[in-house]
């Protein structure tokens, strides 16, 4: 008989529980071999951050230049758009609704630690380049081989993608469990963990609410400019809402999600287009959750939550997106160097985001799914409005 399988969501779960479990019983010599740990695991990520960035980003430019018909470049700006939308609706949100949700009197949730455990040895993990060097670095390449149509560098970029999915699916999701253990452990010690998990669990309700709120305003723009009724439309999309919640995964929820689509009378050319790109440019859901948290998080540090460090972020962190890797998880995979080199966040607020992201994955993969079927009914509408124009040319000139 087969054993039961845990998903990503059931581990960090565990993980957590058992954090805090083990926080409240363990001498301090056996909290410090997992804190030892943590501090490797958080040098490691430090390097390897800037190669994700290169690996992932870069060839993913490089194919949406190389392949860029005219449909593929729309869809991809709409998905653009609709996810950098989404950042702005939930940075605002969260400068409303957080502070007061985080802390009655406007002061910093973050309970001060009781005490701090050192590690007993660090290994330094100095990154071959920058955050800002490696985003730079993958727009330069990947336009460029784009723009010359490069097949060389190309295909050593797509081997080096596979090296770095390689590192993420085996090496850094299967670890992340562990480390994360190693984060609550290390609050229960410092006497914070009753404060975050209150914390987290007022972030899940927001967020889990916000979604449906930019779920309704999606389907509002997309039926509007469709001409299609946009409650009927999202009524039809909640199959594939439902599905996602339990695969978490955008991929895995294709064919449900194409299915749904064509219901709302989508071309099934277009929705066959539409439904696998935007699986992989669109996360409205995934940039909400990051963008929400990420405020959560500085709130919490006590830290000042500027517009215009925000504004830059959230036009990063969307292209970061387009090249975030379709596993539980990948998303914030790809975010971290964004998180660390805008916004500053040291190795323990990366360690939050990623429990409070992976907490939520499958709200924010539901969101991104749902949202795929607005993005194709506009399509829809533009290509109707395309064949339109060409048969009447087609007629004109037969006259």
């Amino acid at each position: 008989m087969r054993g039961i399988k845990i998903g990503l969501l059931g581990k960090v779960v565990i993980a957590i529980i058992l954090g805090i479990g083990v926080g409240l019983v363990s001498p301090d010599w056996i909290s410090r071999i997992f804190i030892t740990f943590n501090a490797l695991f958080s040098n490691f990520l430090n390097f390897i951050v800037p190669l994700i960035i290169l690996g992932l980003i870069a060839p993913g430019i490089a194919d949406l230049g190389k392949n860029a018909g005219r449909l593929l470049l729309i869809t991809s700006l709409l998905a653009y758009a609709f996810t950098i939308f989404t950042g702005f609706f939930a940075y605002f949100s969260g400068k409303v609704f957080l502070p007061g949700l985080l802390s009655s009197d406007g002061t910093p949730h973050f309970e001060a630690a009781v005490k701090t455990l050192e590690p007993y040895f660090t290994l330094e993990m100095s990154p071959v380049f920058d955050v800002m060097t490696a985003l730079i670095l993958s727009f330069t390449l990947g336009l460029g081989i784009a723009f010359i149509k490069g097949e060389t560098l190309k295909n050593c970029l797509d081997e080096f993608e596979d090296i770095i999915m390689k590192v993420i699916n085996h090496i850094i999701i299967p670890i992340l469990p562990l480390y994360i253990f190693g984060i609550f452990l290390n609050m229960t010690v410092a006497g914070q963990v009753a404060s975050i998990l209150t914390v987290f669990i007022k972030i899940i309700v927001l967020i889990f609410i916000l979604t449906i709120i930019l779920l309704i305003v999606q389907f509002v723009i997309a039926g509007g400019i469709a001409k299609v009724n946009p409650f009927k439309a999202l009524k039809n999309m909640l199959t594939a809402y439902l599905t996602a919640l339990g695969t978490q995964s955008s991929a895995a929820t294709i064919p449900v999600t194409y299915q749904q689509t064509l219901k709302n009378k989508v071309d099934p050319d277009i929705a066959g287009f539409v439904i696998p790109l935007c699986a992989t440019v669109h996360l409205s859901g995934s940039m909400l959750k990051i963008t929400l948290c990420a405020i959560a998080v500085m709130l919490m540090n006590g830290e000042v939550i500027s517009t215009e460090i925000f504004v830059g972020f959230i036009f990063l962190l969307g292209i970061t997106m387009i090249a975030a890797p379709g596993v539980p998880g990948g998303a914030i995979m790809a975010a971290m160097g964004v998180l660390s080199s805008v916004l500053g966040f040291s190795e323990d607020s990366l360690g939050l985001m990623i429990a409070l992201y992976i907490g939520m994955d499958s709200f924010g993969t539901a969101c991104n799914v749902t949202g795929d079927g607005a993005i194709a009914l506009i399509i829809n509408k533009i290509y109707k409005k395309d064949i339109n124009t060409t048969i009447r040319l087609q007629e004109d000139s037969n006259m």
